[in-house]
């Protein structure tokens, strides 16, 4: 049987985008419905949302086999978080504000046995959703992380988060930068596109894929024409919330 991998790993290792959606419902069948939906992944959110560790886990089993794949965005860049939604069976984390040198290789070390990391080996119900018999080297292989550039300083120093060993893509969280430089979330502003470049051209430098949020599928072409292939798509309640538009809308 030939070894597993990570379908989003793949896929952007041949240069080709990947969209994930966004779970900020504690809903498993909501999550189950989504991974069939033609997502390659599932961002399911546990930073901005009341999602649990034991709901995360009930995520992983209720999509086992599904097309999309459970990558989880831990609310903090600490070991522990890394550790936690790992043993439960994600098959990538999420680092929110990545914003140093030493933060990117704390979150490359947290998704890593060792010689190569410092995870901590109790993988028991991660190998029980785990796409191969064979656990520690598949999640070694396989496990994404990615590192959130979001604040001014985090900018600053991107060339040394990119080369990082162990950070497989840069997400730029595009809100919080705005943030972070002043604008109040602005996205229309020459200081976020200056920055947003650097990011762009850093992970480039460095043969790291780099996302953003894609919340509208009319921009996609331009995000990619710009050298994105990671995607945010939209939350679950804003899917609902379109699809009630369009349907009412048919009404009228």
């Amino acid at each position: 049987m030939e070894p597993w991998q990570n379908p989003v790993k793949q896929k952007l290792c041949e240069g080709k985008p990947v969209v994930g959606v966004t779970i900020t419902t504690s809903s498993i069948e909501v999550a189950a419905q989504a991974a069939t939906m033609g997502f390659d992944f599932l961002w399911i959110e546990m930073e901005h949302s009341p999602i649990t560790l034991e709901t995360l886990r009930n995520m992983v089993l209720a999509t086992r086999a599904l097309p999309a794949v459970p990558f989880a965005r831990v609310p903090v860049n600490e070991v522990w978080t890394a550790k936690r939604v790992l043993d439960a069976g994600a098959c990538g984390v999420i680092f929110p504000f990545t914003s140093t040198p030493e933060l990117a290789r704390q979150a490359a070390a947290a998704c890593r046995y060792p010689p190569a990391g410092c995870r901590g080996s109790g993988p028991g119900l991660a190998m029980f959703s785990w796409p191969e018999p064979s656990y520690h080297d598949s999640a070694d292989r396989n496990v994404m992380v990615i590192a959130i550039i979001e604040e001014a300083r985090a900018v600053e120093c991107v060339d040394e988060i990119a080369a990082t060993e162990g950070i497989d893509a840069l997400f730029i969280g595009t809100s919080d930068l705005s943030f972070s430089l002043g604008l109040r979330g602005r996205q229309d502003d020459p200081c976020l596109d200056e920055a947003i470049a650097r990011v762009v051209a850093a992970a480039h430098r460095h043969n790291k894929p780099v996302g953003r949020p894609a919340r509208d599928p009319a921009r996609l072409k331009e995000y990619i024409d710009q050298g994105f292939l990671l995607f945010q798509g939209p939350t679950d309640t804003r899917l609902m919330a379109a699809g009630a538009e369009k349907y009412l809308g048919a009404l009228k």
